[in-house]
């Protein structure tokens, strides 16, 4: 079975250097065999991939694309403190939240763009609890914002 490393490799992908906080906290915490990372927002390259509420300034398919950044970011925080995602060995829970435009109810298809890439990157280990909820705005005007709990080998 391919690692994590190799999955990401073959689908393109390099983990960025981690997003610095934006306020007093860190990006990720390690207690025990598990890691929690704080909420990732879809940065690339020091820019937010889109901003404003789904479902009247972002488009449903551009926020599944920004969720999935954000998890690659997410990824990114928890390798800074585990040093590798080879050691992860269950992806526990996701949380996402979706700037929402009144009305708007697709929350859970945006956050898919995070839980298929997690599927991807470590297979059946990356099949997760979930939560997609819509809130009114979000840190930076961002669409998204992603956050997980992973376990690690010892």
């Amino acid at each position: 079975m391919a690692t994590a490393t190799e999955r990401l490799a073959a689908l393109g992908i390099a983990v960025p250097e981690v997003v610095p906080p934006v306020a007093a906290y860190v990006p990720a915490v390690v207690t025990g065999r598990y890691v929690y990372t704080s909420g990732q927002l879809p940065m690339r390259d020091g820019a937010m991939l889109a901003e404003g509420l789904v479902g009247s300034d972002v488009d449903a398919e551009v926020a599944k694309d920004c969720a999935r950044q954000s998890a690659i970011n997410a990824l990114a925080a928890a390798q800074s403190v585990i040093g590798s995602l080879d050691r992860v060995t269950r992806v526990v829970k996701v949380v996402g939240f979706v700037a929402s435009a009144p009305g708007f109810t697709g929350q859970p298809g945006v956050i898919n763009g995070a839980s298929e890439l997690l599927q991807d990157v470590f297979g059946d280990l990356g099949r997760h609890a979930r939560s997609a909820v819509g809130v009114a705005a979000l840190p930076l005007n961002a669409p998204v914002e992603v956050e997980m709990v992973l376990e690690v080998a010892d």
